[in-house]
């Protein structure tokens, strides 16, 4: 799992995105979202609102992935917010 940051060099730095982003999901790079990948591909979104990590799938979520997002998502809120926070929320895959 790794949650990149809006316009990182890894889905900006490529002329063929189709390595790290499907086909359907394409505009999020230009669009400078958030993204988190899963197994080296971009399989859900991320925004921080009041010290919580929210988390979108793009798609299904094993629940094993789902349990490593959400660890991994505690993890970042704790470093934004200097340890004063672990809330993250991982919204319903969706379909």
């Amino acid at each position: 799992m790794r949650f990149l940051p809006a316009f990182d060099n890894a889905i900006l730095g490529y002329h063929d995105r189709g390595r790290i982003i499907d086909d359907a999901h394409r505009g999020l790079s230009v669009a400078g979202e958030r993204v988190v990948l899963v197994d080296g591909r971009v399989a859900a979104t991320w925004t921080v609102d009041a010290g919580t990590v929210a988390v979108t799938p793009l798609g299904r979520l094993s629940p094993a992935d789902r349990t490593a997002v959400a660890e991994e998502g505690r993890e970042l809120a704790s470093f934004l917010s200097d340890g004063e926070s672990h809330r993250v929320s991982v919204a319903a895959s969706p379909g």
